[in-house]
């Protein structure tokens, strides 16, 4: 999809914030400047199977945002400017394949600097008379607790209700642009794709909660046909999928959470039907050949368990598998809704940490995952976590999703590797902002933060993959 020439003028107001003028004013706590300095160091996404795939830099991000509020109506809105040496991926909800794809179209490459809108929403909480009830339209940050199902910023309708026994929520969303300065297309995933979503929980007795998900996609996109050439940018499946699912925790993904005991247990069904691209390679073009038809019936879960041995020392496991099969169509291949980020506080920190491994970030489907953690906290002032994975994939014939790895898979072997991950986070001072920008904003605080994991592929990645790859990041966060 083509950015509108208006695009580019809207970025400019919001950033205007940033500047040393606005700074002054920006104590206020409805209004404020996040600024953020990463440092990155990635060694090879694409396992040494192809040149390039090294990320060594540092970047500046600059979060211009302001909140206001008038009876029962309210309004957000956060820009954003960056600037870097490299690539830096200084926002973890960016698209993990920006930039991946080794294309020469170069209208989904990011650049070193560019500026970007974030979120603009206006919001009505007159509904009902409960204060925790509010109505959202606009670019917006649509979350889940796990991470699983939602997290990411899309143009939304979305009703919220939240209270000490009832949560749920209600809403549409559909990608229309990126609002970014250096990106001129939507990921072919999400061309006009329509999600419709809600979800429903109710605590039952004191720290526990039991509810449901329920998730439908709606692509009307169209693949090429037979004899055509297949670019990077064109869609390779459509369909109408619905995701339901069931869960139950003790509210384990809350920090202040001081149970001795915490667990979480998830299971999805995911049905409907899915249209795959059929393609072949002639010369340097991929040619298409048709398209495979057939329905999905697949199914995920995540399963978790945390114990708590002192006020500061947590130790844990946790199991999630999507399932895979189902011939040549991959009719059993679970996938996620596409608007996942698999972030959450799953160690029992403040600090969100990848479900998948912050160096092989998987998405599940066709994959098993086993994970062994430990946390640690000193009040409000330091935390960190410990994580170990494997990973497997359940057909060794089928693709395992999207995942932060590149290389391909080029046997049957099941084996997808291992890693480990360490989250190590230092906070400064305690900031007080609004409830409505708990969505848009994770840390109420400053702080210092080291995650990074170190990736060791498995048999399925062949003889020809290096034995490790790595992804760190450092994050310097300070909010005026």
């Amino acid at each position: 999809m083509k950015r509108h020439p208006w695009i580019g003028a809207s970025l400019t107001l919001p950033l205007l914030c940033s500047s040393p003028v606005w700074a002054v004013q920006l104590s206020d706590k409805n209004f404020g400047l996040d600024v953020k300095i990463t440092a990155q160091s990635e060694d090879d996404r694409d396992l040494g199977t192809r040149d390039g795939g090294d990320v060594n830099g540092v970047g500046l991000d600059l979060r211009p945002w302001g909140y206001v509020q008038r009876g029962d109506w309210s309004a957000f809105a956060m820009g954003q400017a960056v600037t870097a040496s490299d690539i830096i991926e200084t926002d973890t909800l960016q698209s993990a394949e920006l930039g991946d794809d080794g294309s020469s179209d170069d209208s989904r490459e990011p650049d070193k600097s560019y500026l970007a809108l974030r979120e603009f929403w206006v919001g009505y909480g007159g509904l009902t008379a409960y204060p925790g009830e509010e109505l959202r339209l606009g670019r917006q940050r649509l979350r889940s607790d796990d991470g699983m199902w939602r997290d990411t910023n899309i143009e939304a309708l979305n009703w919220s209700f939240d209270t000490t026994l009832l949560r749920a929520h209600l809403g549409v969303a559909e990608r229309f642009s990126e609002y970014r300065t250096d990106i001129d297309e939507l990921a072919p995933e999400d061309e006009d794709r329509l999600h419709l979503f809600g979800d429903i929980a109710s605590q039952w007795t004191p720290g526990h909660w039991v509810g449901l998900n329920a998730h439908h996609s709606r692509d009307d996109g169209d693949l090429k046909n037979p004899g055509e050439v297949v670019d990077e940018l064109d869609k390779t499946s459509t369909g109408d999928l619905t995701w339901f699912g069931l869960q139950a925790n003790s509210d384990a993904y809350n920090p202040r959470n001081t149970q001795p005991l915490n667990y979480w247990a998830s299971a999805t069904w995911l049905s409907g039907d899915r249209d795959r691209l059929t393609s072949t390679t002639v010369g340097n073009q991929r040619i298409a050949t048709g398209q495979q038809s057939g329905d999905v019936n697949a199914w995920g879960t995540d399963l978790g368990l945390r114990l708590r041995l002192d006020p500061s020392w947590q130790v844990g496991a946790a199991y999630a598998r999507g399932s895979g099969g189902g011939g040549n169509d991959g009719g059993e291949n679970f996938q996620q809704t596409g608007l996942e980020s698999n972030r959450s506080t799953y160690t029992g920190t403040r600090s969100r940490v990848h479900r998948f491994g912050e160096a092989f970030r998987g998405e599940l489907s066709n994959l098993q995952a086993a994970t062994l953690f430990g946390s640690w906290q000193l009040q409000d002032e330091y935390d960190a976590s410990l994580v170990y994975h494997r990973f497997w994939r359940v057909d060794g014939d089928q693709p395992i999703g999207d995942s932060g790895i590149t290389a391909a898979m080029p046997n049957d072997d099941k084996d997808v590797g291992q890693e480990v991950d360490v989250v190590v986070t230092k906070y400064f001072k305690q900031g007080l902002l609004p409830t409505a920008m708990s969505q848009a904003i994770d840390e109420p605080s400053a702080l210092v933060r080291l995650r990074g994991g170190v990736f060791k592929p498995g048999d399925a990645y062949g003889s020809q993959a290096d034995s490790t790859m790595h992804r760190a990041f450092v994050d310097v966060i300070w909010r005026y």
